[in-house]
């Protein structure tokens, strides 16, 4: 399995380089292995076609001069998607839980914290005690849980009404048009 720590030392320089964050770095295995990294344009949190072209190409030619050198970091053979983290965003950095307050999120632990190992709520950002590293997010019941960043091992936007009036979209002009092709039947 690839080493994601080294890889996310590989790939974050790549994306600053072209004025991207980096949101996540994964790797999955089975029938089709794929390195999957997902950035943003810090103003607009979303990258268009030719953002994730330009990353992607920095990413092959940095993995491509590694191979070449016999240090690759992934041996076998693997898919490369680099993409924008969508709507309904994964939550990755504390950044994310501060930015994305007000909206509804499912939290997953990777142990059980206070009897619990999955949360579902509109988020409440970092407590706001003091404790930067525990995030805050409101149950059902309206019971407000600050949970250690340390423990999250997987976290979302809900795909609501009010986050997709918050979203920015990007330039959408000639995104109607299409060319045809030619059946080949």
């Amino acid at each position: 399995m690839a080493d994601i720590a080294a890889l996310t030392q590989l790939i974050e320089p790549e994306a600053k380089a072209l004025g991207f964050d980096l949101v996540r770095v994964r790797f999955f295995g089975g029938e089709e292995p794929t390195l999957q990294i997902m950035a943003e344009r810090p103003e607009t949190g979303q990258l268009t076609i030719d953002d994730c072209s330009a990353l992607s190409h920095r990413i092959s030619d940095v993995l491509d001069a590694l191979e070449a050198e016999g240090r690759d970091p992934i041996e076998d053979a693997y898919r490369l998607e680099v993409s924008s983290p969508g709507i309904d965003r994964p939550l990755t950095r504390l950044t994310d839980f501060e930015a994305w307050a007000g909206h509804e999120a499912k939290i997953e632990l990777a142990e059980e914290y206070a009897g619990r190992k999955r949360f579902r709520g509109q988020l409440h950002g970092v407590d706001p005690r003091g404790e930067a590293s525990a995030v805050g997010i409101e149950d059902r019941q309206g019971d407000v849980h600050f949970v250690p960043f340390a423990l999250i091992a997987d976290a979302k936007l809900l795909l609501t009404d009010r986050l997709i009036a918050a979203s920015r979209p990007l330039d959408t002009s000639g995104a109607d048009e299409f060319e045809p092709t030619e059946d080949t039947d």
